[in-house]
């Protein structure tokens, strides 16, 4: 998979990109990262890529001129032509369903606001429109760098056990089950003896129940959408959810 960013601070994915689990991927050519500066498509001396908005009101623009021109450059460069994704509020909500869909693209291109926000006709190269929740940040650069972890961990040998990101929160719908490791006993708060038992079907429907109260108390709008049997619904209704 090729990755690709557009913003006006480029250098900032470079240490994200190149440490860790996203380092050894990139480094095993799980996947390739690019990262652009918006200015190296402007005309002026000053690299101009802001302008006061019609109308006035506070701040300053992202013109639509440059994003126009590095996104029809970019898109003709390469084999494919690649899914142009813009990082915005007014975006639809970034979840692991459309990780897992852009997981299956061959090419993205990430398109990072910055500013008050973007000319409104620059929205009209979007393939799509993410926003990370309902909050603002002072540019899209820390949402691409969300989208593009989410994406890189569910490409194949990104992740050393390969069942690892099948077997995590909201891979089924529901938060994942509660997890412990040693010491058995700490501060009075033992782990459950289930999980110390060694049989794996008691160890599955525990965690099972586990995912269920979980995802009930906190986060019960996931439920809406679980694949649930008449059992389970009468104890997720059974659990009170957390302040």
């Amino acid at each position: 998979m090729m990755l690709e960013a557009l913003s006006v601070v480029p250098q900032v994915f470079d240490s994200y990109v190149n440490e860790s689990i996203l380092g050894r991927a990139r480094r095993r050519h799980i996947f390739d990262f690019e990262a652009y500066d918006l200015r190296d498509w402007t005309h002026d001396r000053h690299n101009t890529v802001d302008d006061a908005p019609f109308g006035g009101g506070q701040g300053m623009l992202m013109k639509c001129e440059p994003v126009f021109e590095a996104v029809e450059d970019l898109s003709s460069r390469g084999p494919s032509h690649p899914h142009v994704v813009f990082l915005s509020p007014c975006g639809r909500a970034f979840d692991e369903r459309r990780a897992e869909r852009l997981a299956c693209e061959e090419r993205i291109l990430l398109v990072c606001g910055r500013y008050e926000g973007m000319d409104e006709r620059a929205y009209a190269l979007a393939d799509e429109t993410l926003s990370l929740g309902d909050f603002v940040l002072t540019g899209g650069e820390l949402a691409a760098l969300v989208v593009i972890d989410a994406v890189v961990r569910l490409l194949p040998g990104t992740l050393g056990d390969e069942m690892s990101s099948k077997d995590e929160s909201f891979s089924e719908g529901l938060l994942e089950y509660a997890q412990y490791t040693r010491p058995a006993t700490f501060r009075g708060m033992s782990v459950p003896d289930v999980l110390l038992s060694g049989d794996h079907g008691a160890v599955d429907a525990w965690r099972r129940r586990s995912a269920l109260e979980r995802t009930a108390r906190w986060r019960p709008d996931l439920l809406e959408g679980a694949s649930l049997t008449d059992e389970e619904r009468a104890f997720v209704a059974s659990v009170g959810t957390a302040p």
